[in-house]
């Protein structure tokens, strides 16, 4: 990295936190309540990245191929974020080993915060409930922004706000952006930050091979391996 690194960004699901427990549970109530088989906990970890229209698409397969706004997928969206918010944060954790490096970089002056396509009302309480609101500098969620990832909007949004902190002294170069799914490589990239590609995270197998053409800087496969690598950017 050419640049010393002054920010580390994360995406929540799949990156920060491992919030596929609860996904899991939620899905088999609502098929439970529907009459409707499961998918498989691999199937349903796999979709989580994706958001909950494809969570609820996974469920009902009938809906696979409607479109993003068919009031039958919505219905069922909506119920499924409200089953999820009544009962988040049951089993949902950070990933081992990322208490210590959110330590770490704090340790070394180094701010962190959270880009996520998930709702702010869900973020802001899965994050009071992990004891996490307090230590996280910045939080940007669809709700902040008009265009969310892979636009670079919610990237340069978070930069802005953690300006309000640091008194201007950020740029978007300085910053490391973790993530797990393409279009946080994409948003990254199109900002000018570092991407990490975090291949622990819900990717599917078919998407396993290919990982190498979405752009990412570097691709670590295990928070080990990103301890590492941010502590030879943040210690420089």
């Amino acid at each position: 990295m050419t640049e010393k690194c002054q920010a580390v960004l994360f995406d929540l699901d799949g990156t920060l936190i491992d919030t596929a427990p609860d996904f899991i549970r939620i899905i088999k109530v609502m098929c439970a309540k529907h009459q409707h088989p499961a998918p498989s906990d691999t199937a349903i970890r796999e979709q989580v990245s994706a958001g909950a229209r494809a969570m609820v698409k996974l469920m009902f397969g009938e809906l696979a191929h409607v479109t993003e706004d068919d009031p039958t997928l919505l219905a069922y969206r909506q119920e499924f974020l409200d089953t999820y918010e009544a009962d988040i944060c049951v089993d949902s954790r950070l990933f081992d080993g990322l208490d210590s490096l959110l330590t770490h970089l704090e340790s070394r002056g180094i701010v962190w915060g959270i880009v996520t396509n998930k709702p702010r009302y869900l973020a802001e309480n899965l994050l009071e409930k992990l004891e996490l609101t307090e230590r996280c500098r910045v939080l940007v969620c669809p709700d902040d922004v008009k265009h969310t990832k892979p636009d670079p909007e919610p990237m340069y949004l978070a930069v802005a706000r953690l300006n309000e902190q640091l008194r201007g002294q950020l740029q978007p170069e300085n910053c490391v952006y973790v993530g797990d799914h393409i279009r946080d490589i994409q948003a990254g990239n199109a900002a000018n930050m570092r991407t990490i590609l975090a291949a622990y995270g819900y990717i599917p197998p078919e998407d396993q091979a290919d990982l190498g053409s979405w752009g990412a800087d570097n691709i670590i496969h295990s928070v080990a391996e990103l301890t590492a690598l941010l502590g030879d950017w943040t210690d420089a």
